[in-house]
């Protein structure tokens, strides 16, 4: 997911990312969270195929 937000978004308590994230391990997986103040967020989840 991309967006063109203000950006600042945290991995914390609340913002439901720390959730996702933990879901997105269980698979064997890894998220990427980037939120550069000003400059958007962008969530992308690499989850292995079988």
């Amino acid at each position: 997911m991309i967006d063109d937000g203000v950006g600042g978004a945290a991995v914390q308590a609340g913002s439901g990312l720390e959730g996702l994230t933990d879901r997105v391990e269980a698979l064997g997986g890894r998220l990427n969270v980037s939120s550069p103040p000003g400059q958007g967020t962008s969530v992308i989840a690499h989850i292995p195929c079988e």
